[in-house]
């Protein structure tokens, strides 16, 4: 048996040699989809003196080339934000809402 490991990239977008917007792409393996992998971003933040500059967007764009290149079939983004704004600006991105439903398990505060 083989397997290969996924891959991690943190994408940044600076200014002035300083970390401004980021976000984080893991490329997971898989065994449907012809052997496809998926991707998923998480930790998408954008300095506030830098939001509404487009850098956001920009990282994720990034991310997504990354993961097509990769010949990723899907790429999830995962948010734990309510805003609309927020989930707007993952719209205008790319991505769409409601095709999955996410479920997140925590550590019990027993281990």
């Amino acid at each position: 048996m083989q397997t290969r490991c996924g891959l991690a990239y943190y994408i940044v977008a600076d200014v002035d040699n300083q970390i401004v917007a980021t976000c984080n792409l893991t490329i997971v393996p898989n065994l449907t989809r012809g052997a496809r992998s998926y991707g998923i971003i998480e930790n998408v933040v954008t300095h506030p003196n830098y939001r509404r500059q487009g850098l956001g967007t920009q990282v994720l764009h990034y991310a997504l080339t990354l993961a097509w290149q990769q010949q990723c079939y899907k790429v999830m983004l995962l948010s734990g934000s309510k805003r609309e704004e927020t989930l707007h600006f993952y719209e205008k991105a790319g991505f769409k809402r409601g095709l999955k439903t996410g479920f997140v398990a925590l550590v019990p505060e027993e281990l």
